[in-house]
């Protein structure tokens, strides 16, 4: 189980001097984007050939864990009933990519409300390696939602192999202390592996749940009693989510969330436990001031948090997977996944930036063998490649800020109204606005029969949400047009469809 000391991410730890490329001042990590908001018009002309760069989301779901292995990106997220993972040799990619369902479970005790799921790989006895899906739990048999929640226990599955894609079988229930338990991960210190996780707990200036650890005999097994970590968070809810990130210092740094994960104020604060210190000694253990990551009203990002670290293909930059929202309201829906660049601090301290607006235009990371997605902002209007055109009654506003790609979008409840985009690539995305007075629409790609009707209703108005993926196409020239059906579902009080942005992949 024990290994050589591993880097911030998981890869063989650098001793001595830090790469000057890593270390990364927080003026030097605002000029790696170009982050789209209402101050900011869009380009005159539409980019013609695919760049290497990204926008976020990368997933619909929550929870994120990004790794890259063996030239692939593999990335799980939170989908409630089964654990899956997507892969793409592009960060890009991911958005796109087709899932792969790893585990469903037969055992009422532990099938429902599936949560968090961490990919961490260790030694195997036979001399390879093999990866450990973590996850979180719950009781199917228990029909009360709370008592249901308070069922939550901890998971963990291994690998027949090297791949994170499985196939896995179910190892067991870890860091069984005989109560609600969330968000378990293993980290490294010392050389040796210790389990960290979020229970209920009190004592602390923090609340009721709080971080706990124990030592591990073996990718499965916790060994021993467990320890409490005390720590601040800047509200009293919760501290979950516990993920590493390991300094060139020897230092580990145990990152966190906190807050309630439906709030626009979760948030990402941090321990430091020295290289050489006895992480089961609660006193070794030093809290950074905080938060690390938090919300940017003027970028429109809440919530983000419950994350992932992992570094880019050729090993020269970190790189944070996390959750966050584009709206402010309290809910737990819309919790899309996202990545960018971090840094680090003079100090040898994380510098996670600021949250990027979700439509904000990243470069790959390093070594990224591409291709990137091309972006068209519903305002680059024309019958040319990466253009779009409109038929019928559409408006085209700017009053939508950060809500849209560029701050703004077109918008019509016209009923036989189109917008049709070109391009060249083998899919494309529509990211639009979805609102309470919404509609729906219809897409067909080449000119071909028209999709089922695609709600574009909300209870609360969400911007830049994916609300259409074309299915995989030739290499060459298409179209995808979006047609306005003129009607709603019965909770929507109008029928207004938005067009906002596509992203287009496979582009030349």
């Amino acid at each position: 189980m024990g290994a050589a000391r591993e880097s911030r991410t998981g890869r063989p730890r650098r001793r001595g001097r830090r790469l000057a490329g890593i270390v990364l001042a927080a003026v030097a990590l605002a000029g790696l984007v170009a982050a789209p908001s209402a101050a900011q018009p869009p380009p005159a002309e539409p980019v013609r050939a695919a760049p290497a760069e990204f926008r976020n989301p990368l997933n619909r779901g929550a929870d994120p864990t990004i790794v890259y292995h063996n030239d692939m990106y593999y990335l799980s997220t939170t989908q409630g009933d089964r654990l899956t993972i997507w892969r793409s040799p592009s960060l890009a990619g991911l958005a796109t990519a087709d899932p792969i369902d790893v585990w469903r479970d037969s055992d009422p005790s532990r099938n429902t409300e599936l949560w968090a799921p961490a990919l961490h790989r260790f030694p195997h006895a036979d001399g390879g390696h093999r990866w450990y899906l973590y996850y979180t739990a719950a009781d199917s048999r228990i029909s009360d939602p709370v008592q249901r929640d308070a069922s939550h226990r901890l998971y963990v599955l291994e690998s027949a192999g090297d791949d994170p894609a499985g196939p896995y079988t179910f190892r067991g229930r870890i860091a069984d202390f005989g109560v609600y338990a969330i968000d378990g991960e293993p980290i490294m210190h010392n050389g040796r592996p210790y389990f960290v996780w979020s229970s209920p707990g009190r004592g602390f200036s923090g609340g009721p749940q709080q971080l706990y650890i124990a030592e591990m005999s073996n990718p499965w097994t916790v060994t021993g009693g467990r320890v409490a970590l005390p720590n601040d968070g800047g509200c009293p809810e919760v501290r979950e989510g516990p993920t590493p990130l390991y300094g060139d210092d020897g230092r580990t740094f145990l990152t966190y969330s906190t807050c309630d994960t439906g709030r626009p104020d979760y948030q990402i604060w941090s321990l430091s436990l020295p290289d050489g210190a006895n992480p089961m000694n609660a006193s070794a253990w030093t809290q950074l001031p905080g938060p690390l990551f938090s919300r940017n009203d003027a970028a429109g990002v809440w919530g983000p948090g419950h994350h992932f670290f992992f570094r880019s293909p050729d090993g020269t930059e970190d790189w944070i997977a996390y959750h966050a929202k584009n709206t402010s309201t309290y809910t737990y829906s819309y919790r899309t996944t996202r990545a960018q660049r971090i840094g680090w601090n003079a100090d040898g301290t994380p510098n996670l930036g600021t949250p990027l607006a979700a439509g904000a235009t990243q470069a790959l990371p390093s070594g990224d063998p591409g291709p990137g997605a091309v972006a068209i902002n519903d305002s680059w209007t024309g019958g040319g490649n990466l253009q779009v055109s409109y038929s019928g009654g559409w408006t085209y506003g700017s009053t939508c800020g950060n809500s849209c790609f560029y701050g703004d979008d077109h918008y019509t409840a016209q009923a036989g109204a189109t917008a049709t985009f070109r391009f060249t690539g083998t899919r494309i995305a529509l990211y639009s606005s979805v609102d309470t007075d919404h509609g729906t629409a219809t897409f067909s790609i080449d000119g071909g029969p028209p999709s089922a009707p695609v709600s574009f209703y909300s209870s609360i108005r969400v911007g830049e949400q994916p609300v259409y993926v074309s299915p995989r196409l030739g290499p060459g020239s298409h179209t995808l047009t979006v047609r306005v059906t003129g009607e709603h579902v019965p909770a929507a009080s109008d029928a207004i469809v938005t067009v906002d942005r596509a992203e287009v992949y496979g582009s030349p």
